[in-house]
């Protein structure tokens, strides 16, 4: 059985902002603090999990061994079928530059690239991940993931999303994720099924 959520208080273990938002719509109207990471000096763990709920693991223990207070956190990233799943835990390491920063238009040529490398015609099939961690102070935790299948189309369409969304098409849809209006979006992602789970077991 699922342990339930029953404290006055959740901290998000992440600095994106966007994240942030997408967690408080998701959840909605709720009779605890949702509170940001971003209060505490928290500076980001290594992910070096080997699987997305290992990354997701590694920041939710720690958000929670500085703040003592339960928190979620989560790792999801882009899956290509002919790429063997890449890029995988490495969706994000992939727009890395020279300079540190991150370019998701470099990450997302990267991609194109490696796929037509292959030589093979498509649909090239993929999915965005989403694994997330819910952890109490006393060690324990639950783990829920959630994923959404489409294809990876180019050139990429829509300015409303981030990272690979130009170019991920989900099944059953006519829009690009970097089409869809955001919120639309949040209720069929990778990050919305997860919480679904989530929602449903331990709230």
């Amino acid at each position: 059985m699922n342990r339930k959520f029953q404290e006055k208080e959740l901290v998000l273990a992440t600095h994106n902002f966007g994240k942030i938002e997408e967690f408080k719509h998701l959840f909605g109207e709720v009779n605890f603090q949702i509170t940001d990471i971003g209060q505490y000096s928290w500076i980001p763990p290594i992910e070096n999990g080997m699987q997305f709920w290992e990354n997701s693991l590694i920041k939710a223990r720690e958000a929670t061994k500085l703040t003592g207070l339960v928190s979620l956190a989560d790792d999801s990233g882009l899956c290509v079928n002919i790429l063997n799943d890449a890029p995988g835990i490495f969706s994000a390491d992939w727009a890395i530059m020279n300079d540190g920063s991150r370019d998701f238009n470099f990450a997302t040529n990267k991609l194109v690239k490696k796929i037509e490398e292959t030589n093979l015609a498509g649909p090239f099939n993929a999915y965005f991940i989403c694994s997330l961690i819910l952890y109490w102070p006393d060690n324990y935790f639950e783990k829920f993931e959630g994923k959404i299948h489409g294809e990876i189309i180019w050139p990429g369409k829509g300015e409303k999303g981030h990272g690979y969304d130009p170019v991920f098409l989900p099944n059953g849809y006519t829009e690009t994720f970097g089409q869809m209006d955001r919120w639309k979006k949040n209720k069929i992602s990778h990050r919305g099924l997860a919480m679904d789970n989530l929602l449903n077991a331990c709230f």
